[in-house]
C-alpha cells in the first residue's frame, strides 16, 4: 500500500517515526508551517523555520524514503501579534515560489478574532497572486461556525474552490466543506478530532471525492500511523483496495498537484550516511 499523508508536522517527530511511516506504507507527505507551542517573538524566528522545513526536514525525510513537501504561512494562532504578523506575511512571498512548496497554509482561524480574519484574507491573496493551493486551519472551538466563515471568506476569495483543502472536518461541519466546492481534510487523532472508526463512516456517507485523511502528527498526543490504520479499517468495512488507493494516495496527489511543484520519483537507495550542511541523522562513528 503507497500512502501519501497530507498533513504531518515532523518537525515535531522522530526517526523512528520516519522509519515506522515508510514501513506502514508512507512514500509522500506535506508537512505544513504551524505553531510550535510558545509563541516566536521575531520575524527572524519565523525565516529560520521555514527555511528547516525547506532543506533540513526534507533532507531528513528523504534519508528515509520519504519524499517532504511543505506548505508556508501564518498559522492562525500566531495571528494575534498583529505587528510581529504583518512582518511575517511580508516575508511569506521570498518563500512561497521554492520548489517542494505546494500550498499556502495552514492559514485560518483559531479564536474568531479580527486579526486572524485580517491575515487569512491577506494570505488568501497572495495564494491567488502566486497561484497556490491553500490549506485552511479549522478552530477547534466553534468550528461549525469557523468553518461557515471560511468557506464565507474562499468563496469571496477569487480562488476556485477545488485550490482549498478545509481541515480537521468532523461529522458536523464536511457536509457544508463538499457543498462549496472544497476539499474536506480530516486530521485522524488517537483520542480528539477524528478518529478511524468514525472516518469509515463519513466516507459511506458522503463518499471519496475531494476528501482527505491524516495524521497530523505533532508534538501532542497524535499518531503518525493513523492513515494506514484509516486504511485498514476501511478494508475491514469492505472499501475495495481502489477506493483505499484514492482515499490515502489520489486524492493528496490530485489537490497537491495544483501547485505544479509536487515531487513523486521514488527515492531509490535511502542513505543514512548522508548530510545535509554538515550534520546527518547517525550519531557516533560511521
Amino acid at each position: 500500500m503507497r500512502i501519501f499523508d497530507p498533513h504531518a508536522h515532523m518537525t515535531s517527530r522522530t526517526t523512528d517515526d520516519y522509519e515506522a511511516m515508510y514501513a506502514s506504507g508512507v512514500r509522500a507527505l506535506v508537512e505544513p508551517a504551524f505553531w510550535l507551542g510558545q509563541p516566536r517573538t521575531s520575524v527572524g524566528s519565523f525565516i529560520d523555520y521555514f527555511n528547516s522545513l525547506l532543506g533540513w526536514e526534507r533532507f531528513r525525510s528523504g534519508q528515509f524514503g520519504i519524499r517532504h513537501h511543505c506548505t508556508i504561512g501564518l498559522n492562525p494562532k500566531e495571528a494575534n501579534d498583529e505587528a510581529l504578523a504583518r512582518e511575517v506575511i511580508d516575508v511569506l512571498p521570498r518563500f512561497l515560489g521554492k520548489d517542494g512548496v505546494v500550498a499556502v497554509g495552514e492559514i485560518g482561524f483559531d479564536a474568531m478574532t479580527a486579526a486572524e480574519e485580517w491575515a487569512m484574507q491577506a494570505q488568501l491573496e497572495l495564494a491567488v497572486e502566486y497561484e497556490l493551493p491553500v490549506l485552511v486551519h479549522t478552530p477547534h472551538r466553534d468550528k461549525a461556525h469557523g468553518t461557515l466563515k471560511t468557506i464565507e471568506m474562499v468563496l469571496a476569495s477569487g480562488l476556485k474552490p477545488e485550490f482549498v483543502v478545509i481541515d480537521h472536518n468532523n461529522e458536523l461541519t464536511v457536509k457544508d466543506v463538499l457543498d462549496s466546492g472544497c476539499w474536506a481534510g480530516f486530521s485522524i487523532y488517537p483520542g480528539t478530532k477524528m478518529d478511524e472508526h468514525r472516518m469509515v463512516r463519513v466516507a459511506q456517507e458522503h463518499g471519496l471525492e475531494r476528501v482527505l485523511v491524516n495524521s497530523a502528527c505533532d508534538w501532542g498526543v497524535s499518531d503518525p500511523l493513523k492513515v494506514r490504520k484509516t486504511a485498514d479499517r476501511m478494508a475491514e468495512a469492505g472499501f475495495s483496495e481502489d477506493d483505499i488507493d484514492r482515499l490515502v494516495w489520489r486524492n493528496p496527489v490530485d489537490f497537491f498537484a495544483q501547485s505544479g511543484q509536487l515531487i513523486l520519483d521514488d527515492i531509490e537507495s535511502p542513505d543514512l550516511t548522508a548530510t545535509f550542511e554538515g550534520s546527518g541523522v547517525l550519531r557516533g562513528e560511521r
